[in-house]
Formats: C-alpha cells, sequence, structure tokens
C-alpha cells in the first residue's frame, strides 16, 4: 500500500513524497528508519493502469471463497491441498480460476497464504481482511477467522442485494418518465406552439418558458449527454484520487436528513460487526479496532477512527479516544455502547447486539422511504406533465376568448 507524508527531516528541512507499506504503523516504522519526524501521513490513492484493471473481488465471491477454504481446513487439509481443490472446482469461472492458480504457484513456493493473497494482481481485496488472514495465521485460528469472514461478506451481499431490488422499480418508472417528458420537450412541444407562433398571437408567459428549455435541450441535447457523462467520470476521479473533495462529499453526506442516518447506521453497524468478529477470534483489542478500522467506506468517519485508533494502541480506551478525536463524531448511542461494553468487559457482545439494532433501523427506515419515493416521484413528474400541458392549453384558451370578444 502506498502512504504520502509531509514531515521533516533530521536537519529541520521539510520533507514530503510516499512510502511503500503494508500497513500504517510500518509505514511510520519506515519514515523514522529515514530520519523523518512526519507531520501529515496516509494512504495515496495513486491514479495507475493497475487501479483501473484490477477491480475489488465481489463480496459474494469472496464470502465463497472464504467459507470453502475454512471447510476443507476444518477437515484436516492442509492449505495447499485445499487451494487446489477450490481451483479444480472453479475451472470454468476463468478470472477467479486465475485468482486461485496465482495463490497456489505462491503457496507452492513456501510462501504464506496472507503473503499470497497480497501479491496477487487479480483482485483487490479489503484490507481488513488480508490483515485477519495475517493475524489468524500467527495465532493458529484460520479457521474460525475465515468462517466469520465468509458470514461477514455473506451479510453484507445480501444487504445490498435487498437494496437493489427494493429501489429497482422506483428508478424504472423515473427513468422512463424523464424519458417521456424529454421526448415530449423537445420534440412534441415545438410542433404544437408553431402553430401558434405562425398566427402572430402572443403567447402566455408559461408557454414561452416551456418553449425556451425546448428550444434548449432540441440545440444542445448532445453537449448535455456528454456532458453528463464527464461529469458524472469527472467526480469519480475527483471522489477516488482527490482527498480533499472526498472528505468533503463524504462528510456533507453524513449531514444530510434521513441519508445521513442511514449512512452513519451501515457504517457504524458495520465497523461493530467486524470489531465483535474479530474480538471473538481472540484478536488483542487494540490490533481488532485497527482492523476494523479499515472497513469505513466514508473517510470522515474513517480519519475519526483511525486518530481513536491510534490512541487505543497507546492504552487508552475507545469511547475515550473517540471524544478526544477531532472531525466527525459518531451517533451518541454507539459511543455509550462501547463505553458500556469497555466498563463490563463484554465489548464483543455489546457491539454484536448494537449491529443487529443498527441493521433493523436501517430496514425500517429504508422501507418508509421506498415507500414514500415512489408517490413523491408520480406527484414530480406529474407536475411536469401538468405545466407541459397547461402550457399547451393556454393559448388555445386565449384564442377561443379573442375569437368570442
Amino acid at each position: 500500500m502506498l502512504y504520502k507524508y509531509k514531515g521533516i527531516t533530521k536537519e529541520g528541512k521539510s520533507a514530503k513524497g510516499s512510502i511503500d507499506a503494508s500497513t500504517f504503523d510500518e509505514a511510520k516504522r519506515k519514515l523514522k528508519a529515514k530520519g523523518i519526524f512526519y507531520q501529515d501521513i496516509r494512504e495515496a490513492n495513486a491514479v495507475t493502469f493497475k487501479n483501473f484493471s484490477t477491480r475489488e473481488m465481489p463480496g459474494p465471491l469472496l464470502s465463497s471463497f472464504s467459507k470453502e477454504l475454512s471447510s476443507y481446513l476444518n477437515s484436516g487439509m492442509a492449505i495447499l491441498t485445499a487451494i487446489r481443490l477450490i481451483e479444480d472446482q472453479h475451472q470454468k469461472e476463468k478470472k477467479y480460476a486465475t485468482f486461485l492458480a496465482s495463490l497456489r504457484t505462491m503457496i507452492e513456493e513456501g510462501k504464506s497464504l496472507y503473503h499470497a493473497l497480497t501479491s496477487q494482481t487479480v483482485y483487490q481485496l479489503p484490507d481488513f481482511f488480508l490483515q485477519s488472514i495475517n493475524v489468524a495465521g500467527q495465532s493458529g485460528k484460520m479457521v474460525s477467522v475465515l468462517i466469520q469472514m465468509g458470514d461477514f461478506f455473506s451479510t453484507q451481499a445480501k444487504i445490498k442485494k435487498q437494496v437493489s431490488n427494493a429501489l429497482a422499480y422506483p428508478m424504472f418508472i423515473f427513468v422512463v418518465a424523464i424519458g417521456m417528458v424529454g421526448f415530449l420537450i423537445t420534440f412534441v412541444v415545438p410542433k404544437i406552439t408553431g402553430i401558434f407562433e405562425d398566427t402572430g398571437q402572443e403567447l402566455p408567459g408559461i408557454t414561452q418558458f416551456v418553449l425556451t428549455i425546448s428550444d434548449f435541450l432540441s440545440n444542445n441535447y448532445g453537449e448535455l449527454i456528454v456532458g453528463t457523462v464527464l461529469m458524472i467520470i469527472g467526480f469519480k476521479l475527483a471522489y477516488n484520487y482527490f482527498y480533499p473533495y472526498k472528505r468533503f462529499y463524504d462528510a456533507m453526506i453524513l449531514k444530510l436528513p434521513l441519508i445521513g442516518g442511514l449512512v452513519q447506521n451501515h457504517e457504524l453497524g458495520r465497523f461493530s460487526y467486524i470489531l465483535s468478529l474479530m474480538l471473538e477470534s481472540g484478536i488483542s483489542y487494540a490490533h481488532a479496532v485497527k482492523l476494523a478500522t479499515s472497513t469505513f467506506g466514508n473517510s470522515a468517519f474513517s480519519e475519526t477512527f483511525k486518530e481513536a485508533s491510534n490512541r487505543v494502541v497507546e492504552g487508552n480506551k475507545l469511547s475515550y479516544s473517540l471524544q478526544k478525536s477531532k472531525g466527525t463524531k459518531p451517533k451518541r448511542n454507539f459511543m455509550q455502547a462501547v463505553a458500556l461494553g469497555e466498563e463490563s468487559s463484554e465489548v464483543a457482545q455489546i457491539l454484536g447486539n448494537i449491529a443487529v439494532l443498527y441493521r433493523e433501523e436501517n430496514d425500517d427506515k429504508m422501507k418508509l422511504l421506498l415507500s414514500l419515493l415512489e408517490p413523491i416521484m408520480m406527484l414530480f413528474i406529474g407536475g411536469i406533465v401538468g405545466i407541459i400541458v397547461s402550457a399547451m392549453l393556454l393559448p388555445i384558451f386565449s384564442m377561443n376568448l379573442g375569437t368570442n370578444m
């Protein structure tokens, strides 16, 4: 992993650059060995061909890999034999088979499963998964950790599938309706209003407004499509490779009504679940906190918890460290639950309950949001269609009134 740093050398000169290390702590040790006192150090997302060609391993596939491997290891097989068996069963899945073949080759060379997973270039793997495998290999708890990882990725995949299925119908209606409205404004409205313009009749304000939009869309629809595509690409590039923008966007998302609560519940629930799994696997509290921190997808939360995890490594409690951390603070009930768990020495159980609570709370909120989304969309689209119809009918009414007078 690549880290960017800013600091000062022993001679008092400013220094900045990047350093390759597998963990944040290793990056700090390397800088110290070079005689650099760092002021700021963070993960660097460099734009390289590898970033574009290597995609993240899908959750269901990673779950399947973890469960299959744990099953074979639990039956007494060696890791190399288990990998070979899984590879034989998935020969038809070319990319996955290549991934397994690369693991087999490196393990045959005497490398550990952790080293093989970090060295392969077929898939990007979550850092907390890799570090969990590393710790499991050292502690002799590979089977239990793999089982828990399999359950975790399976649960996450189910949640994503539920959300996708729930949003499919409303999004289909929205896309079809927007396409229909765009077609009316771009192609139908100009032909109808052209009849009134030929008569020399002064058009009502709403009709002129709709005509202006229609002319703009008719003359610039190509540029609008290209501009929209470029905007989406620009947003993704800025979000992935320009950290200040990513940090600002993620912090803003957390402040949005309803959406912010959903994101917070999802992020904190996932952190609670994985930390609970790590602690039940026998991983030390400080190390488990650092591993679970890497699960955050929201950079605002990630910054807060990374700062807190560094304090935990120094011997402080997580609840105290989160209170002292700068930036985005987690929900109050989460802080209270962590503090209670640390006081009663039942962090794993309490965080497991918190994860279930947040998941159920999100399910209820999603049901409410989706039940409101469809009528809101219909009202919005109905309002647009109503404006277009009014713009078409008003000139007719005006013409009839003029004739009667």
